[in-house]
């Protein structure tokens, strides 16, 4: 799959001019990515607000959190290699306009199945929206240079995402219902569709060969068994049972069949053959690996803030704040970093700071420690962004320029995924560890605590509905398992980033630049070269 961008035959000593167009289209890129992260991160600090209105069951809570990232992630290569067909620019419009329509119908939902559908519904519009800011960005900006300062400013808007999203969230929960987290999208999108459709210049593929539906269809479908399976151990399902080693079994088929298509076929979806480069192929593993620990990380610390030190969702989303601040330095002076260390050491260094910082936030008790959380949240933020940058970086530098859609939408995909099975993984994990403590507690009968068992939440609902000396002695036992439980699963990560530290002793030492120059036409040259037919 190859992508092109195709400018209007602008007069060659206009070029300084065209030069500075690229960024005034890695502005409207940026926009678009803010749109999409803000929406994976704003609903962490209403999930409590959510469970106590909804009442969603504990499977059905992971879904609420867990179909965007999960759909959007099965579909982004379906809609990266539609947009190489019908245009790029084409497919992120229509993306802004079913995210806003999903975020009117997400925040107007009075039962989880309808959360849940619209959830997965924003994510069909997030996976028509980050194809295109990847593969533009890599047409774009084909420098090396240039391209490495325009990924850590793009970087940084993904933290300012990362960051806003809480933030405006708690801001809303304080006045508001917890749907009016999801009204936020729809100014967003209401400017960056006229925007995006004056400024953005259209790019297509080659267009070689038929579109692979079915392969496109057989990738959704084999991710979303293996992550349902992968849900259901989270639900406390039995490993063994029926209806969790099923899904696991058919997601391994169809993925299986998938990558064995994309081998046989003349115009694949995906050139699997970028898997053969060392350095892309670690990239892809490092996002995910990085993703993994990030997302789950967040959800299960705006649980902590929340139900053990009994912050409200507006100082729970202040204390996430230097995390996400400290990961927007990160990016912006990851071009710097690059230059300097190279992706080898770059990487590698911040899969251990963040492996540090993990493993100093098991300090952590049911007392509040703000230094100890400011610290943490600020080695967590910075060593994970430079851990980021670093590999999309090198990704998109090692992918040939003719291939920039198949690259972002595998490394779109691996940033999805990475966080969707980070929260069903690492829930698991979370689960796994806090369900027995709420076992066993005097005057507390067999059934409560099964019930309570399923998360803090409700074990905070039944010891309200114990009342007296068995509902404190449950309450109390429930923080304590979850503390147990958050120290548990800071272990699993550290142990996960410390592989991925040695997974990137695979990446290249030294930064390589390749030159060259794309002419993007100014914003009323496009606009005339679209009404003279052209394309541009």
């Amino acid at each position: 799959m190859s992508g092109t961008t195709t400018a209007s035959a602008a007069p060659r000593g206009r070029a300084a001019g065209a030069g500075a167009n690229r960024w005034l289209v890695l502005v409207v890129l940026c926009v678009s990515l803010l749109l999409v992260a803000v929406d994976a991160t704003v609903l962490h600090v209403a999930v409590p607000a959510v469970t106590e209105d909804l009442r969603p069951g504990a499977v059905e809570l992971l879904w609420i959190v867990d179909a965007y990232p999960l759909v959007c992630a099965s579909l982004l290569i379906l809609f990266g290699t539609l947009g190489d067909r019908v245009g790029r620019r084409r497919v992120l419009l229509f993306g802004y306009a079913l995210f806003g329509i999903a975020s009117g119908m997400a925040a107007l939902a009075d039962d989880p199945p309808v959360l849940i559908a619209a959830r997965a519904l924003l994510g069909v519009g997030g996976a028509m929206i980050m194809p295109a800011t990847l593969s533009l960005l890599r047409q774009v900006f084909p420098d090396r240079r240039e391209r490495a300062l325009a990924i850590g400013v793009w970087s940084a808007v993904a933290a300012v995402g990362a960051a806003v999203g809480p933030l405006i969230g708690g801001f809303l929960l304080e006045h508001f219902w917890w749907g009016s987290v999801f009204l936020i999208n729809i100014p967003l999108m209401l400017v960056s569709l006229p925007v995006g459709r004056i400024l953005l210049p259209e790019s297509k593929g080659d267009g070689d060969g038929p579109w692979d539906v079915v392969g496109a269809l057989l990738a959704a479908a084999g991710l979303f068994a293996a992550v349902l399976g992968v849900k259901r151990l989270g639900g406390g399902e039995p490993v063994t049972g029926v209806w969790t080693v099923l899904p696991l079994l058919a997601g391994a088929v169809l993925l299986f069949a998938f990558v064995r298509r994309q081998r046989r076929r003349t115009h694949p979806l995906v050139d699997l053959r970028m898997f053969a480069r060392p350095a892309f192929s670690t990239s892809v593993g490092c996002i995910v690996l990085a993703m993994l620990a990030l997302v789950g990380l967040e959800l299960i610390a705006a649980q902590y803030l929340q139900l053990v030190l009994g912050l409200s969702p507006l100082e729970t989303g202040l204390r996430l704040l230097p995390l996400t601040v400290a990961a927007m330095a990160a990016g912006l002076a990851g071009a710097r970093m690059l230059r300097r260390f190279g992706p080898r050491r770059m990487v590698c260094s911040g899969f251990c700071l963040t492996a540090a910082a993990v493993v100093s936030l098991t300090a952590m008790g049911g007392q509040d420690n703000a230094p100890l959380l400011f610290t943490g949240f600020v080695l967590l933020g910075f060593g994970l962004e430079t851990t980021l940058f670093g590999a999309y970086e090198s990704m998109l530098s090692e992918a040939p320029p003719q291939q920039a859609g198949g690259a972002a939408a595998i490394g779109e995909t691996s940033y999805q995924l990475g966080a969707g099975v980070g929260i069903a993984l690492l829930g698991s994990v979370m689960n796994a560890a806090y369900g027995p403590g709420t076992a066993g507690v005097p005057g507390v009968p067999a059934s409560a605590s099964a019930a309570a068992s399923h998360s803090l939440g409700e074990a905070y609902e039944v010891a309200d509905r114990l009342g007296g000396p068995a509902g404190a002695a449950l309450r109390q036992a429930a923080r304590h398992a979850f503390v147990h439980g958050l120290h548990v699963t800071l272990l699993v990560s550290a142990g996960l980033l410390l592989v991925g530290a040695a997974m990137a002793l695979r990446l290249p030492r030294a930064m390589q630049c390749e030159t060259g120059a794309v002419e993007v036409p100014a914003p009323r040259e496009a606009a005339e070269a679209r009404v003279s037919g052209l394309k541009v």
